[in-house]
């Protein structure tokens, strides 16, 4: 018989969060509506200002609630970008450590992505295809400009994604961008590359241009997997902090 896992003690703190959770959802409390105060907390629950402290900041961080200095902790207003920008930090570190874990995220984009271009040729205004012809005009002025050159490629993966109508998709697909951006420095760097770049860009938004779905979701996922062969993590090391 496998023996069952060990039951780990609980933090004050933890037992304060469960607790706050549960007040914000039988109180039906909405973003903008304000906690009890640290004082008042301490005296309902019979616990010090540590564990009250600590577990405001956990439900800050989780972006639950907003702490603003002399006034009561507030409900925050639900971001999924907030929460996508949350995790780059730990997602990079992830995937600069684990190679498995970066194949499945280049995969999950590339398949995303492609889906991502198919609904845009479907749902494309001119006004859409106008900003994407400007973002790629501005990339192909950067292209002696790594760090313009790869803001240019980021927007007109974000745009593409915003053309969806679906804000889901542009937070997702936005944030795995960020999540690769390291690499993907790299990769932009790679002299001769850039052109490559610009002219497979060139042929996904002729067809999302064209209404061509098929053939756009076929051209975003060319251009994904080609660059996938090229963000070999061995070869691959963040830049330098600073």
């Amino acid at each position: 018989m496998i023996p069952p896992d060990p039951i780990r003690p609980r933090k004050l703190s933890e037992d304060v969060q469960d607790r706050l959770l549960a007040l914000i959802r039988d109180d039906g409390l909405k973003p903008g509506d304000t906690l009890p105060s640290e004082r008042e907390l301490m005296a309902q629950y019979g616990v010090g200002r540590p564990a009250i402290r600590e577990a405001m900041q956990s439900l800050q961080q989780a972006g639950i609630v907003e702490i603003r200095h002399g006034g009561r902790p507030r409900i925050a207003a639900p971001s999924l970008e907030l929460l996508m920008g949350q995790t780059a930090l730990a997602m990079q570190h992830l995937l600069t450590h684990s190679t498995a874990t970066l194949a499945h995220l280049k995969e999950a984009r590339a398949t995303l992505e492609a889906e991502l271009a198919r609904l845009a040729a479907e749902r494309r205004t001119e006004d859409d295809i106008v900003a994407l012809r400007a973002i790629l005009d501005r990339q192909a002025a950067s292209r002696d400009n790594s760090g313009g050159f790869l803001e240019q490629d980021g927007l007109f993966h974000k745009r593409i994604a915003a053309i969806s109508r679906n804000p889901l998709f542009e937070t997702v697909g936005h944030g795995l961008f960020q999540w690769l951006s390291v690499f993907h420095k790299e990769f932009v760097r790679s002299p001769g590359l850039e052109a490559l770049t610009l002219a497979e860009h060139e042929a996904i938004l002729a067809a999302i241009a064209g209404g061509d779905g098929p053939t756009a979701a076929q051209a975003m996922r060319d251009h994904l997997e080609r660059a996938n062969t090229l963000y070999h993590q061995d070869h691959l090391s963040p830049p330098p902090a600073g």
